[in-house]
């Protein structure tokens, strides 16, 4: 049996001018902004390469994290929830 979707993820949702910066405009799915945050992540090589479930942040991403130089992959979701409306 196919699983469905949370309808909850698909809802379209607006994006802070932070994020825009880095994921392009909005309104997008919260699954889509992930999705496109990750893109973002691996093309400019942010993952610590020790430890790969931390992202260290550039310019772009630090208004989004809070200023942290280097979060985990479990806190950026709740970090970027916050720029979502």
């Amino acid at each position: 049996m196919p699983r469905k979707a949370n309808p909850a993820l698909l809802k379209p949702m607006k994006v802070s001018a932070e994020l825009e910066a880095v994921i392009g405009p909005g309104p997008l799915p919260r699954g889509q902004v992930m999705k496109k945050l990750w893109e973002y992540i691996k093309a400019k090589n942010l993952q610590n390469p020790q430890n790969k479930r931390n992202i260290i942040a550039d310019e772009k991403l630090l208004p989004i994290f809070g200023g942290q130089k280097e979060i985990s992959m479990f806190e950026m979701t709740k970090l970027v929830s916050t720029h979502l409306s």
